[in-house]
């Protein structure tokens, strides 16, 4: 588990953690059955409040990236490449979702916002 946080980043902690790791679930870099880190230690490697990480493991949890085996730990969970793409579709429709509305808004049209999105990326 490879993660950075910023402290100066308008993303809350919890939300980064939850961000980076299911990111690298989706890539494969952390593989079904890989065993997280305690909620203590990754608080104390990443210099961060317990709290902060139990939220960000629940997240992950919550959304099937992760499953809890009481007395044993965090483990990465099992998906085939189907769920991993399903997955990825589902945090991108909910990452777009929450942009689009501010977008509109602004009277951005959607050839105005690809146009946009092929410059950043």
């Amino acid at each position: 588990m490879d993660v950075v946080i910023s402290n100066t980043s308008g993303v809350p902690i919890y939300q980064q953690l939850f961000d980076q790791i299911s990111a690298q679930i989706i890539k494969g870099d952390l593989e079904g059955g890989q065993n997280l880190p305690p909620i203590r230690t990754a608080a104390k490697e990443l210099r961060v409040s317990i709290i902060t990480v139990k939220k960000a493991w629940e997240e992950l949890e919550r959304h099937g990236f992760i499953y809890t085996m009481v007395g044993k730990g965090c483990f990465v969970a099992d998906l085939n490449s189907s769920e991993l793409e399903d997955k990825k579709a589902q945090m991108i429709r909910e990452k777009l979702l929450d942009d689009l509305e501010y977008y509109r808004e602004m009277g951005i049209s959607i050839e105005e916002l690809v146009e946009a999105v092929r410059k950043v990326y």
